[in-house]
């Protein structure tokens, strides 16, 4: 599932690389990118790779637009047991994609990616955002108790029935990135987390705002810390499922 805006640069490329390492892994997959009210082109993009591709299944997110919206509606619009969050720009490798079908197989609900541990790398990460990154990753550690140091990263993998067990999602912008592994581990569904490699985009511009985001992110992951401790268990996987 990929969100894209104004990615008419990059999204094309995105598709192909990935739809060719899921074939060579005989991964059955499709694609639904989500058009977050391209300005730039993407959509015709999306049209042209859609003639060439069978398993890619453009959709428009007509408004409200955001991040987070556009996510959400990708997850509406998929019809598969699992759902792979990917980003546009290619900055995440394919192959770790099929490294999470892999991992979802031995029967997580869920499979992380990070960056930052043995294994995982970053290749061209600015070094303003990768100071922040820590920064607050860290905090959301020291909060919830947590090892897993990659939160925020967007690059995840989860089962259908775990996502529709997170629901409602709150966050329409970048801070659903936060929203849906707070929200895994605190409902008690199984998580397991690999390495992954990251890679600066190569073309376009960064969609993601620190200035904007600060106060989102922050409301979100005090949400979810106030879910763990005063819900009372009322939004926990269910037994059995």
């Amino acid at each position: 599932m990929i969100p894209a805006r104004d990615e008419h640069s990059s999204v094309g490329s995105t598709i192909e690389h990935l739809h060719q390492e899921l074939c060579r892994h005989s991964v059955p997959h499709e694609i639904v990118v989500v058009d977050d009210g391209s300005t730039d082109g993407t959509w015709d993009v999306l049209q042209r790779t859609a003639a060439a591709i069978r398993q890619l299944r453009p959709v428009r997110n007509d408004g409200p637009h955001g991040f987070g919206r556009a996510v959400i509606r990708g997850i509406d619009a998929a019809t598969g047991d699992a759902v792979v969050i990917v980003m546009a720009d290619e900055s995440d490798d394919c192959h770790d994609v099929v490294r999470y079908w892999h991992k979802l197989n031995e029967g997580y609900d869920a499979v992380f990616g990070s960056r930052f541990i043995s294994g995982g790398a970053t290749i061209d990460y600015p070094w303003p955002k990768y100071v922040l990154n820590r920064l607050f990753n860290f905090f959301i550690r020291v909060l919830f108790g947590l090892k897993f140091n990659d939160i925020t990263n967007a690059f995840k993998a989860y089962r259908t029935k775990t996502l529709d067990g997170l629901r409602p999602f709150l966050a329409p912008h970048f801070n659903l990135t936060v929203e849906l592994p707070l929200k895994t581990i605190v409902r008690g569904y199984s998580w397991t987390v690999i390495p992954i490699t990251w890679r600066n985009r190569r073309a376009g511009l960064a969609k993601l705002k620190i200035k904007e985001m600060g106060a989102r992110y922050m409301f979100v992951v005090l949400y979810v810390w106030l879910e763990k401790y005063f819900s009372r268990g009322d939004y926990r996987k269910p037994s059995g499922s």
